[in-house]
């Protein structure tokens, strides 16, 4: 068996979390092109709609009348933003700066996620937020409270954070200047610039000037590269592979994992690169290769490959040497603790993997055998594992496989569609 053809991964999930809400708020129409009908960006979608925002959807487009800065509506109800932390921090820093009161919340796994990141500095800008456990954990509650500009520099970095309060920064008086540590995704400041907002930037450090209004614009939605990352490890792990992935957004604090497995020895070209609604867009081909265990990963490059853990983790037990991955601890918090997870899946197919504090250690071995693995209903740990089904003796029993359409509807199908005898 071997990966032969080109695909289209679906559309990004952050890009399309951030286009329904910037398009929301903006005045007149927009247009969101490629969006992600995921159920992470449904609950998005379906937030701002209670809201009272005018949403028209087909399979590829969604029509949005946007209804400015001031023209969302008080709730009837409260916000389930189910598995989806995107949409429960952003639309948090938004939901502050609202004249109205609000409650977000969501399934257990969100809220056990924490939420003081956001709460505190959003309180420094005056917002009114009261949760569980001291305000750190969901069900979150929000009342009407006008906001003031801060500057502000993120302890940890973290792209949601700076999302949050670039959002809230919008309906605040003054100009928000928020620095980060590390080069994070940047996907809102982009969108913040295409919409023509008041916003400006200059290295890690952005500011967002309050109160001043921006016209609904469409937004083209290239592939996301977090699904394009599994397809990328099965080609390259599956012998006599060559496959291509088309218009996948290579933003470059995304692709820290192709830096990472380019290292490792793999043979990825770039190919096509065009740049749409500021984002780069290429081709990227995949020809299956033997990878060298890589045994610094850490540092700068761990932001810029936070959601494609799972999936490295999957190449570097095909490597040979070691593995060793380091300054993750984020994952911690995630919608598993992605690194106990991965480090249990792995052992339950005879890898060796040692979990660390802040990591993990991996052996590679070149085949693996079926097991049982638990998920903990964590959609990118659930892909990884069928990726690793690719070059593994016997059947690996996941226990949660639906989660798989939180972020990648029809990934199975993607993965028969390349498969060939």
């Amino acid at each position: 068996m071997k990966l032969r053809g080109e695909v289209t991964v679906p559309g990004d999930k952050s890009i399309t979390h951030r286009a329904i809400i910037l398009a929301a708020i903006a005045e007149g129409e927009g247009k969101i092109i490629g969006w992600l009908p995921s159920e992470d960006c449904r609950r998005t979608l379906d937030a701002v709609r209670a809201m009272g925002v005018s949403i028209q959807e087909d399979r590829q487009t969604l029509r949005v009348k946007g209804c400015g800065l001031s023209g969302l509506k008080e709730l009837e109800d409260v916000i389930d933003c189910g598995n989806s932390g995107t949409t429960l921090r952003l639309l948090t820093g938004l939901l502050s700066g609202q004249p109205f009161y609000s409650t977000l919340t969501g399934d257990g796994s969100l809220r056990r996620r924490p939420m003081g990141r956001v709460v505190d500095p959003l309180r420094k800008m005056g917002a009114h937020l009261h949760g569980r456990s001291g305000s750190t954990l969901a069900p979150l509650t929000i009342t009407e409270k006008k906001l003031s500009a801060i500057s502000y520099t993120l302890p940890v970095a973290s792209a949601q954070v700076k999302s949050a309060l670039l959002l809230a920064g919008l309906n605040a008086e003054g100009t928000t200047v928020i620095t980060d540590p590390y080069e994070t995704r940047d996907h809102t400041e982009r969108m913040l610039e295409h919409f023509g907002a008041a916003f400006r930037r200059e290295g890690n450090r952005c500011s967002i000037t309050g109160g001043n209004q921006f016209s609904g614009k469409t937004i083209y939605v290239p592939g996301d590269f977090s699904s394009a990352a599994f397809l990328i490890v099965a080609g390259l792990i599956v012998p006599d592979s060559v496959i291509t992935i088309k218009n996948v957004g290579i933003n470059p604090t995304r692709t820290g994992l192709l830096d990472i497995l380019e290292r490792m020895g793999a043979k990825i070209e770039i190919t096509d690169t065009q740049t749409i609604c500021r984002e780069p867009v290429a081709n990227i081909k995949i020809v299956a290769s033997d990878l060298k265990g890589a045994d610094d990963v850490g540092g700068k490059i761990i932001p810029r490959m936070i959601d494609e853990f799972p999936i490295l983790c999957i190449a570097a037990a095909c490597a040979e040497g070691e593995t060793i991955i380091r300054g993750a601890e984020e994952l911690r918090v995630k919608e598993s603790d992605r690194i106990a997870t991965m480090a249990r899946a792995l052992r339950a197919i005879d890898v060796v993997a040692e979990e660390l504090s802040d990591g993990i250690r991996i052996i590679g071995t070149k085949r693996w055998v079926g097991g049982k693995c638990e998920t903990q209903g964590d959609h990118r740990v659930a892909m990884a594992m069928k990726v690793a089904q690719l070059r593994t003796d016997g059947e690996i029993k996941l226990d949660d496989e639906a989660c798989i359409d939180t972020s990648f509807p029809g990934f199975k199908h993607f993965l028969t569609q390349l498969q060939y005898q």
